[in-house]
């Protein structure tokens, strides 16, 4: 098998991804990484070469460094740039690049938690869901006391930003990832340089404080893809409780626990892993399942005090305004790719494909309705909606429409759902307390938006 050329991809925020296509299996395969990843050094390590050309030969296999890795664009993490809905476009642009209208995603750590995503938002393009040692499930709780809490991720941090990419830091990492390796020299010095090549120090500091913050729980059971969890029992790198939690989430999940303590894919037993995955996605390619259900972004606005304005202006005159507010608001609307599903009287319902757009479009629509000395409420909630002849509903619909209820004059509100997928997306917010919503079970956590002038003035 012939090393593939290195190919580039743009995806809509203009960055370069660097991707390789090998293998012409009958079906396609896209492999997301960790942020730990060089797409030309894949066929300099043998191990990992290996593992490469086994997933191509029941595939066309296609492999990528995710923005700010290996040889796609390094980027200053700003301005949503890192955000899991941008880095979740990585794949949406090579594949469009590629020519994959439809394929089964492959995840590793966090790389998981961009292919749940794009799972749950792009049902139609995805064929199957593999999860391979999960991350991306937030900090310890009360429900998951076996994640890793906030004192494991700094110390962690702390011996990434002394140690990175050297042959010290290399072993005593390799020791926990690969303990069947033992003091195999040339593993170690294969890793360091997978390290180097992958990222620099302060690029994967970046990473990892974001990745920590990141919890994609929530939208787990929105997931309708046939999915596949693959972990280790004795992994010391993650608890097997991560991927029991994501097969236990995930509807109609298969969970297979392998013995050993291996974590990483091109360890010296990858062919177990290799094995089910196989017999996975062959069981798969002929099975067609009608997807009806999709995870959205919705939200909800409407005029503060409407009926009041409309007396004072009179029928001509607030119709005229009226106009004004729509078009700004369509406007924002196709400026941040937000689709209009419904327009009743002085309201909006509208649905996005990334929670952090949304939330950006709803804070610019109150800022452009001021002039007009209108005040708007806006509410988002990120869930599951229902698809039936093209109209969107279900309870993920209900929720955004009773959050935007409880929002106030020129306040932007969303569910902790949307607070939790927009880490690092530099969006800040004030904590408003448990709320029960009508027709909804249990209690909502509730967050206001707090604009860029609020964190001004608060110092």
């Amino acid at each position: 098998m012939e090393i593939p050329e290195t190919q580039y991809a743009s995806t809509s925020d203009g960055v370069h991804i660097a991707y390789q296509v090998v293998g012409e299996g009958p079906g396609d395969m896209m492999f997301v990484p960790g942020f730990v990843f060089n797409v030309e050094q894949t066929w300099e390590w043998p191990q990992l070469a290996r593992f490469a050309r086994r997933l191509a030969s029941f595939s066309r296999l296609i492999l990528f460094d995710r923005r700010g890795t290996g040889l796609s664009d390094h980027i200053v993490p700003q301005e949503a740039q890192l955000t899991l809905e941008a880095r979740m476009d990585d794949i949406r642009a090579v594949m469009d690049d590629a020519g994959s209208e439809r394929a089964a995603l492959f995840g590793f750590e966090e790389g998981f938690a961009l292919c749940a995503m794009f799972a749950a938002t792009y049902p139609d393009r995805v064929s199957a869901l593999i999860a391979f040692a999960p991350s991306g499930l937030g900090l310890r709780n009360a429900e998951r006391p076996w994640a890793f809490s906030q004192q494991l991720w700094d110390e962690y941090l702390e011996g990434v930003r002394e140690g990175w990419g050297t042959l010290a830091f290399a072993e005593s990492e390799g020791k926990v990832v690969w303990p069947d390796i033992g003091d195999d020299a040339e593993w170690i010095r294969q890793f360091a340089t997978w390290m180097r090549r992958s990222v620099g120090p302060g690029d994967a500091v970046a990473f990892l404080e974001i990745d920590s913050e990141l919890d994609v729980g929530d939208l787990l059971p929105t997931v309708r893809t046939p999915t596949l969890v693959v972990q280790r029992k004795g992994d010391q790198s993650l608890p097997i409780e991560y991927g029991r939690y994501v097969a236990q989430e995930i509807a109609g999940a298969i969970l297979v626990e392998l013995p050993g303590s291996n974590h990483g894919y091109m360890a010296p037993d990858q062919d177990e892993v290799l094995d089910h995955i196989e017999r996975f996605i062959k069981g798969l390619r002929d099975e067609e399942a009608e997807l009806d259900r999709i995870l959205a972004t919705v939200l909800f606005t409407d005029i503060v005090g409407s009926t009041d304005k409309a007396s004072e202006l009179g029928d001509r005159s607030w119709k005229d305004l009226l106009e004004r507010h729509h078009r700004a608001v369509r406007g924002l609307l196709a400026r941040y790719r937000g689709r209009e599903v419904d327009t009743a009287g002085d309201g909006f319902f509208a649905t996005f494909d990334g929670p952090a757009r949304a939330v950006r479009c709803a804070q610019q629509i109150v800022n452009a309705v001021r002039p007009l000395d209108l005040q708007i409420r806006a509410g988002l909630h990120t869930g599951e909606c229902e698809t039936i002849d093209g109209k969107v509903g279900g309870l993920g619909v209900v929720i955004g429409a009773r959050v935007g209820g409880l929002a106030g004059p020129s306040e932007v509100l969303v569910s902790s759902t949307v607070k939790d997928l927009t880490a690092g997306s530099g969006l800040v917010f004030e904590d408003r307390g448990e709320h029960e919503l009508k027709g909804v079970p249990d209690r909502w956590r509730l967050y206001r938006v707090v604009s860029a002038e609020d964190s001004y003035l608060r110092g």
